[in-house]
């Protein structure tokens, strides 16, 4: 977990991928890897997902997590593939507990304040905030901190590259996750070239 952390506290973007082809996923990470993003979260959004993870994770110095894990059996499949960190949208314990015997950090997803709580009582040492855009932003997260200074955010759902650096500034900001690093039609387009230019830009704003 330790490891894992520290390598999102460096990164502090995480890309959202999905996609319903193998080597457009394979391809969409060898873009990011080339901008200089070395993370990548490949969402169980589709049927190729695990195929997409075990891919990517051939890659070099990638750090590959799986997302959108609903059930225990997506986390022992995202496991199985090769992923070195697991995210939920909501807070599941039967998947906390399987991904704790499975040695696989996960992120459950927290919404309120009790959520946080059931969170941090079951031992989770970082959560992901979402919808976060819906939810009031970094004023929120400012909030939740306030009352939970051990807790990490991974604030995901709205986060843009034009307020991207309003949730890098609070500390208590592990990393953020964002689809618009590989939008659904530049991929549909094979523009892979803008999500290397995409992944390069936010590097650039992370090192600011």
């Amino acid at each position: 977990m330790v490891d894992v952390l520290t390598s999102l506290a460096r990164v502090r973007v995480i890309p959202v991928l999905s996609a319903d082809d193998v080597d457009v996923a394979e391809r969409a990470c060898r873009a990011l890897v080339a901008g200089g993003l070395n993370c990548v979260e490949i969402t169980f959004r589709t049927e190729v997902a695990a195929d997409a993870i075990r891919r990517a994770a051939e890659i070099d110095d990638l750090l590959v997590g799986a997302g959108t894990v609903l059930t225990p059996d997506q986390a022992r499949a995202a496991s199985a593939a090769g992923a070195a960190f697991a995210v939920a949208p909501g807070l599941n314990e039967e998947i906390v507990a399987t991904c704790a015997e499975l040695g696989l950090p996960f992120f459950p997803g927290v919404a309120t304040p009790s959520e946080l709580d059931r969170a941090h009582a079951l031992g989770c040492e970082a959560v992901k905030v979402f919808p976060i855009s819906t939810l009031g932003g970094p004023a929120f997260l400012k909030s939740l901190a306030a009352v939970y200074p051990g807790m990490r955010f991974l604030p995901t759902g709205g986060v843009t590259r034009s307020n991207l650096a309003e949730y890098l500034a609070l500390p208590a900001v592990l990393a953020c996750g964002g689809s618009w690093l590989c939008d659904g039609r530049l991929l549909a387009e094979g523009r892979y070239d803008e999500v290397e230019r995409l992944a390069r830009e936010a590097v650039e704003e992370v090192a600011r």
